[in-house]
């Protein structure tokens, strides 16, 4: 056994995917500038009036009352291509990536590669509160899938490259190559094998270096060092913004789905829904104009506390607002950097109660536990809110604050803000990850060592005799033996009661199946269940590897169901173990119940 199974069943058709998946993470950053250049164009169009790609904010607008009119404009164009171009450019992009890996094979439309970065494009342009990371996660992956479906590949190769494509398309935008690849384990992958692992984070590590070419280097946002470590009260702080951001990671994913739930129930085709969530946008706008676009420029201000808490409580409501209502309108847009802003928000505003760590501490602490709890990708919060700023020290108190906020998200919500609108599609989605208990257990852990085997000279009367010994557990497989008593095949005991009748023409053994499906006794129990399904058969002889045609035992789809009761157990039972089984030998265990009954006759 030691031998024959390895810890990875990865083949060198890794290989050549990691070199098409480099190919790809360089146009997904090529394919990430163009979409923040388009944003940017859009933005100076709509806002600005002139034909521009410097990038441009929103909130420096000049146009009065008429900027309300804008996102009203951008979220009637942005319908009439979901209407007649595809509806699956509506949302924020992983979801729709997420329904693409689980439902249709990792293959997208080539013309979501055109429409979902231009539909996000004019929405955030216009003022829309959305980032540009999930349209361009949607963006990369298209491509990567358009690339796979033009080879010979798998569902599984073109899902690691569909993700490949994603991840480099984050990766692109944020200088955060690491984070991309945990995002793509904790949310897309639904594995972590080298044969995706891999490729992934080859094509996240190229998709950053097109990005120093392209957009120059990171940091995203450039901020004051922080402290080296923050002590017992600040870790106790970051436990308290951890309790606040999944409070408000709850609350958010609640008011967003019901807002779409809202505009569900309007008489009027879902073509229009954008324009009137837009109205809220606008109106929004007004009162304050941080809260539109992308916001990356007030998100760095955040970071660096030049803002005084009146305006944050100001834009933390209303950017809020108009986000949930805006993207519960079905639009396309991103959820990154809404929850980057609000998480950031929330710092700022807890900041004048929790001991001071140094400028912009808190709320990057709860930048990192507002995304991972919202997003239920804590690993992704931790180290994306860390390359974000390239403080790598900020580790120890991400994990405290992004840990406790997942745990709130997860006692309090079914689903996250992203699994949720594919179970409003009708489908379900696990995103807890553990040991299957199928790969731990071999066949000789659960097999039947009791075989009913027929000799194969076994007269007519010897068999008529055997079934009717074993009428009551109506055995419907026998294995027969050859004269040499090694394993000669199977018959069923239909064709056994068929013989019988017949007479008895010919030998038993000419019955067998010319070549039964077997097992060995040393493979793991998810590997004969991948045999079972694949040739239909549920009974499957057990033979010796170490002495050919040696027959062990019987192996049933019910015995491998003992697998699955043993890791119930595990999971179920629960036991006290007392000082003396934690401090006394096993040995002496043995004697300590002997000992009692001796103490309590004396």
């Amino acid at each position: 056994m030691h031998t024959e199974l390895g810890d990875f069943t990865t083949s060198r058709r890794v290989v050549p995917i990691s070199l098409l998946a480099i190919g790809i993470g360089a146009l997904a950053a090529a394919m990430a500038y163009a979409l923040l250049a388009l944003i940017n164009l859009f933005t100076q169009l709509f806002f600005y009036q002139r034909w521009s790609f410097l990038p441009a904010s929103p909130a420096r607008n000049t146009l009065g009352l008429w900027a309300v009119i804008v996102p009203v404009i951008g979220a009637l164009l942005v319908g009439v291509m979901a209407r007649f171009g595809s509806e699956r450019i509506r949302g924020h992009g992983i979801p729709e990536a997420l329904e693409a890996i689980l439902l249709r094979g990792s293959r997208v439309e080539p013309r979501m590669a055109l429409l979902k970065p231009l539909s996000a494009a004019i929405s955030i342009g216009s003022g829309g509160p959305f980032g540009a990371e999930g349209p361009i996660i949607v963006t990369g992956g298209a491509a990567g899938s358009i690339i796979a479906q033009l080879f010979h590949f798998t569902s599984a190769e073109r899902k690691t490259l569909l993700v490949a494509g994603a991840a480099a398309g984050m990766s692109a935008t944020f200088s955060a190559p690491i984070a991309s690849v945990v995002l793509a384990v904790e949310l897309l992958l639904f594995e972590l094998k080298p044969r995706s692992l891999v490729p992934v984070a080859l094509a996240s590590a190229t998709a950053t270096l097109v990005r120093h070419s392209l957009l120059g280097p990171g940091p995203l946002f450039v901020v004051p060092p922080h402290v080296a470590f923050p002590g017992a009260a600040g870790l106790l702080g970051c436990a308290a913004i951890g309790l606040l951001a999944g409070g408000l990671a709850v609350l958010i994913t609640r008011s967003v789905y019901a807002a779409e739930d809202f505009f569900k129930t309007l008489p009027i085709h879902w073509m229009w829904w954008p324009a009137l969530g837009a109205l809220v946008v606008g109106v929004g706008g007004l009162i304050d104009p941080l809260a539109l676009g992308v916001g990356y420029d007030t998100i760095a201000a955040l970071l660096r506390d030049e803002l005084p808490l009146r305006d944050i409580g100001l834009l933390m409501i209303v950017k809020w607002s108009i986000w949930a209502v805006f993207l519960g309108s079905g639009t396309s847009g991103g959820v990154l950097a809404p929850l980057l802003m609000l998480g950031c928000s929330l710092g700022g505003l807890a900041a004048p109660w929790l001991p001071h760590e140094g400028v912009g501490f808190w709320p990057l602490v709860a930048m990192g536990a507002m995304l991972g709890s919202t997003m239920g990708a804590p690993l992704t919060g931790i180290v994306f809110a860390s390359e974000l700023v390239g403080s790598q020290q900020m580790m120890l108190p991400l994990l405290v604050a992004t840990s406790v906020a997942y745990c709130v998200t997860v006692l309090s919500l079914r689903r996250s803000i992203l699994t949720e609108k594919v179970a409003r599609h009708g489908f379900h989605v696990t995103r807890e990850y553990s040991i299957d208990p199928f790969e731990v257990l071999f066949v000789r852990d659960v097999m039947h060592s009791g075989v009913v085997i027929l000799p194969g000279a076994a007269s007519v009367d010897e068999v008529s005799q055997l079934l009717a010994t074993h009428t009551g557990r109506l055995e419907p497989v026998y294995s027969i033996l050859n004269a040499e008593q090694r394993f000669a095949g199977v018959v069923t005991r239909r064709e056994l009661e068929r013989w019988v009748q017949d007479g008895g023409t010919g030998d038993v053994a000419g019955l067998a199946l010319a070549a039964p499906v077997t097992a060995y006794e040393d493979e793991p129990l998810s590997i004969v269940l991948d045999r079972m399904a694949d040739t239909g058969r549920t009974r499957l002889p057990v033979l010796s590897r170490h002495e050919p045609g040696h027959l062990l035992g019987m192996l049933t789809l019910t015995h491998t169901l003992k697998a699955k009761r043993r890791h119930l157990e595990e999971e179920r039972r629960r036991e006290h173990v007392g000082p003396v089984d934690l401090l006394v030998p096993a040995p002496l265990r043995k004697l300590w119940p002997r000992a009692a009954k001796i103490a309590s006759r004396a």
